[in-house]
């Protein structure tokens, strides 16, 4: 008996949700290699979006994910959370394939950055201005969305709009 594949064909429902997970996600765990051992570390991160849609974070340097993202660009994020009732298993989440991109304190984008993270991130407000902290912009690549039980997908860049 052949296996059935568990991955469903990218309906519009599917992009809709996958894009309303990002846009209303203000935190995630974010996963990235550990520079010194290889190792796959997790750790837990602010995050909201660019004005296009890509997710976006602030992070120090010294944070070790940030000094993990600045070896190797590659990383992992997962976003939504389960609901106050149920199965945490059977609610929707996405996990992004992304490539890190940090915007230099010094550059036009960044006042911009700044201005609309603030917007959903207003308790920031207290560390945004410290000089270890930058934003990075993570670069979706590919995505695997689990809307629920038995609801698996696969998301293209285009699938997202990005």
């Amino acid at each position: 008996m052949a296996a059935t594949d568990p991955i469903r064909l990218t309906d519009d429902d599917a992009r809709a949700l996958a894009l309303r997970l990002i846009r209303d996600a203000r935190f995630g765990a974010l996963g990235v290699l550990d520079p010194a051992s290889g190792a796959p570390v997790v750790t837990r991160i602010a995050v909201g979006t660019t004005p296009d849609g890509q997710p976006l974070t602030l992070v120090s340097a010294l944070a070790a994910h940030t000094t993990a993202l600045r070896a190797d660009p590659r990383c992992s994020l997962l976003l939504g959370e389960p609901g106050d009732r149920g199965d945490p298993l059977t609610h929707p989440r996405i996990t992004l394939a992304c490539r890190a991109m940090f915007t230099d304190r010094a550059s036009p984008d960044h006042a911009r950055l700044r201005t609309h993270y603030l917007a959903s991130h207003p308790k920031a407000q207290l560390y945004i201005d410290f000089s270890d902290f930058s934003f990075a912009t993570l670069r979706i690549e590919a995505a695997a969305l689990n809307g629920g039980f038995g609801k698996a997908f696969r998301l293209t860049t285009g699938d997202l709009g990005l």
